[in-house]
């Protein structure tokens, strides 16, 4: 249990640490393939009520709540900065269904499983029942691209979290509003007057405060430099405006100032979506350490055996039934429908409002409202536990998930990705050719080669192109300007350490040289799209041969000695790419020609650093990836075919 401390952290040593744990425990989520609010949860806990290392109204005051208020009002604000509404494609008509039907219905059984399977009073129920609307979005995305679902039910899903999220917020500021404003009022109709006023205000600022702000950035009324401060200025006036009139009702305002925003079609759209993005991951994190630090033990011994009774109406009652009765009219099938009926993680927003709410309701005189942070606590554990383990066979077993087998997108038609991706087919990769020029999808498409013929950019391969299923992009057109801003575009997606590109033309000069925060990683050993292209004109063939015990590497080196290594098939087909020193340390004789082909005054030092880079735990390090069973990728010269 929690150690007795005699002083605590000083605020600067609490925000450090809150930040370290926060942070930390992301990347290790990351490192593990963990769900992260897990992992936060197990942090949080573990430094704050177990080893009692940080108590946040101990180390951090009284500010605790405005700041956990202002990060809300700031994750919801990127809620509604994500909801495009002309990004729904073919999920338009379920996600309508289950936002617009799902929503109510959910809060209605919601609060029911609350009241009479854990036992609250009608008012926290009311509340708590609406913040459970949300189911997640922080969650369902690594999910989702974990279990690999096919196009529509992973839309389904992932709109809905996204939309569902600020809704599930506000319903709950809603009913939470009602509740304390009726137990302040003199009359039903005074409350009622004071929730309409502070609402309407609330529509009103977010929408004029949006529309404002995107009017002033489309006529270049604000420097690019000050886009984000200006913005972070406004959303924080935007939430305290309404907040003044009716308390968390600028969670409304934000969430459609954000809504305004991203359907304004702004030019700079997608750089302050992201920077938004890299916020919200830092304030969801502290959010949930001080929420998880919060936690009080004594707390969660208030739970009862009703607790697991409330746990199993959400998970196998309130959520099938909202999704089956919500799809009711709709041609999707019913596979899809049974997969999204028992899919419904819940996550940081849910903690964060509930926490707050709770603690509100409880000093209203409200008393059950104390229970309502270890309640969701307790089902957030369990479905993210649940669904983190199930969903992937569950969809397996519905025929709903895209084969287990990473694919591989190839951006650029030519004669080089033709032979690449059908080779690549033929051991089961599942893989696509994209290029603008629909003469250039000729030859792939001849060679039964799967082609998208427009660009990956853009809305329309959103729409068209099963992107979860491809793991791996090599952008290897003959625009060398294009490949760079596909792998920079798609790296912030999909991470960089998937987005691959072929060599510029000339980037071996310092003036073509581009700096290392553009581009994708390297690929092809400095080579580019003409090298290929002279490669593949000469008679030379790519080919994938299989290493074993009896048939290692140096055999297929000695086997192959011209041939020119790109890269490596694992045993469960995920494409990996070999680095520019790796494929140095394999093949020393071809470093150490290029070396005598220098200058003679430049020869020594080239040696020198060779050698550097030939030390006997890096050569071993590259070998252990050519260890069977593992498939070689290679470029074999046209006497050897």
């Amino acid at each position: 249990m929690a150690t007795e401390h005699l002083a605590g952290l000083t605020t600067v040593q609490a925000f450090a640490l809150v930040g370290a744990a926060g942070v930390g425990a992301q990347w290790l989520a990351w490192r593990l393939k963990l769900p992260a609010i897990v992992v936060m949860l197990a942090v949080g806990l573990l430094i704050g009520p177990v080893f009692g290392l940080f108590d946040p109204a101990r180390d951090i005051g009284p500010i605790v709540q405005p700041l956990i208020s202002l990060a809300v009002a700031v994750i919801l604000f990127e809620g509604g900065l994500t909801l495009e509404l002309h990004k729904l494609g073919d999920a338009r008509q379920g996600v309508k269904r289950l936002v617009c039907i799902g929503a109510p219905l959910g809060w209605l059984l919601s609060a029911l499983a609350l009241h009479f399977g854990a036992g609250l009073g009608w008012e926290t129920s009311a509340v708590f029942g609406g913040i459970m609307v949300v189911t997640g979005p922080t969650v369902i995305a690594p999910l989702l691209r974990q279990a690999k679902l096919d196009k529509r039910p992973a839309s389904l899903l992932q709109w809905e979290a996204i939309v569902n999220d600020p809704i599930g917020a506000l319903a709950a500021v809603l009913a939470f509003e009602f509740v304390l404003v009726f137990h302040e009022a003199e009359s039903l109709s005074d409350a009622l007057g004071q929730l309409a006023i502070g609402f309407i205000v609330a529509l009103i600022v977010g929408l004029i405060t949006g529309l404002g702000l995107a009017r002033m950035f489309k006529r270049g009324q604000v420097p690019e430099y000050m886009k984000v401060p200006v913005l972070f200025a406004t959303l924080l006036v935007c939430f305290a405006v309404p907040d003044m009139l009716l308390h968390e009702s600028g969670l409304l305002a934000v969430t459609v100032m954000g809504l305004v925003i991203a359907n304004a079609d702004l030019p700079s759209f997608v750089e302050l979506r992201r920077f938004k993005e890299h916020a919200t991951i830092l304030l969801v994190s502290g959010v949930f350490i001080l929420l998880a630090a919060s936690l009080d033990f004594a707390s969660l011994g208030q739970l009862t055996w009703r607790a697991g009774v409330f746990v199993g109406l959400i998970v196998l009652v309130a959520r099938p039934l909202t999704v089956f009765l919500s799809l009711i009219g709709t041609k999707l099938p019913r596979n899809e429908r049974i997969l999204i009926a028992f899919t419904g993680p819940r996550g940081v927003v849910l903690v964060a409002v509930a926490g707050l709410f709770g603690e509100r309701l409880a000093a209203a005189g409200i008393a059950d409202g104390a229970l309502i942070g270890p309640l969701a606590f307790a089902l957030v554990m369990v479905t993210v536990v649940l669904h983190g383990f199930t969903l992937a066979p569950f969809a397996r077993l519905l025929g709903l998930a895209a084969t287990g087998t990473p694919g591989v997108m190839l951006v650029g038609g030519s004669r080089f990705t033709t032979a690449l991706g059908e080779a690549l087919q033929k051991e089961g990769v599942p893989v696509i050719v994209a290029d603008t020029n629909h003469a250039r999808l000729i030859r792939p498409r001849a060679h039964g080669v799967p082609v998208f013929y427009g660009d990956v950019l853009s809305e329309a391969a959103e729409h068209s192109v099963e992107m979860l299923s491809y793991q791996t992009v090599i952008a290897a057109s003959e625009n060398d300007a294009y490949n760079t801003l596909v792998a920079t575009d798609l790296g912030a997606e999909l991470g960089r350490e998937h987005m691959w590109q072929i060599a510029p033309h000339k980037s071996d000069k310092a003036k073509h040289a581009l700096p290392t925060q553009l581009g994708g990683r390297p690929f092809g050993n400095g080579r580019n799209f003409r090298d290929f292209e002279d490669l593949m004109t000469d008679g030379w063939t790519l080919r994938i041969t299989g290493l074993t015990k009896e048939f290692g590497f140096d055999d297929w080196k000695a086997m192959n000695p011209e041939a020119k290594l790109l890269g490596l098939l694992s045993e469960d087909g995920c494409v990996k790419r070999l680095s520019p020193d790796e494929v140095e340390l394999l093949f020393p004789n071809r470093a150490k020609a290029k070396i005598d082909a220098l200058p003679e005054d430049l020869r020594e030092t080239a040696k020198a650093q060779l050698m550097r880079r030939m030390s006997d735990a890096k050569l071993a390090a590259a070998r252990a990836r050519l260890s069977a069973p593992i498939r070689v990728i290679g470029l074999i010269p046209p006497e050897t075919v």
